[in-house]
């Protein structure tokens, strides 16, 4: 399952590329996260409460970067697990400056699915997934335009 946009920022691509691609600032754009452990800019994790019918209890997130191209691309792997199910979601971002402004381009692939979410229908999960890549777009956005590149 396969998730693509476009988003455009209003701010210098320097910041974004800077943030983008620290594991830490981006487990703190993930709503509801609660951090664990002690992050790094290349591995950060947290623990999330989803709000999903199909998802209950806490979900252990992994943001793991594994490549950085300066101000040009970014790739990460983000891994989560719950109680009997767990999920790894491949993302790709390339980044193009427009002025003060930074474009980027975004995929994001589910790669595995394990346990009860294999049984959960496709639907559901893009439909859960696309609104928490939406929600995350939207706390970047706001926090980037807002303080020029303030934590999440």
């Amino acid at each position: 399952m396969q998730f693509q946009g476009e988003r455009t920022l209003a701010v210098p691509i320097d910041i974004v590329y800077s943030r983008l691609t620290d594991a830490t600032y981006l487990t703190s754009c993930i709503p509801d996260a609660t951090p664990v452990g002690t992050p790094t800019a290349d591995v950060a994790q947290c623990s999330v409460r989803p709000n999903l019918s199909f998802a209950r209890g806490n979900l252990d997130v992994a943001i793991k970067v594994i490549l950085r191209q300066p101000n040009a691309a970014s790739k990460f792997m983000l891994t989560s697990k719950g109680i009997g199910s767990g999920a790894d979601v491949e993302a790709n971002l390339t980044f193009s400056s427009d002025g003060d402004q930074t474009k980027i381009a975004w995929t994001a692939a589910i790669v595995k699915l394990s346990g009860l979410l294999k049984m959960v229908p496709a639907g559901l999960i893009r439909g859960a997934a696309q609104k928490i890549i939406d929600d995350v777009w939207t706390r970047i956005d706001a926090k980037l335009s807002a303080g020029r590149g303030a934590s999440c």
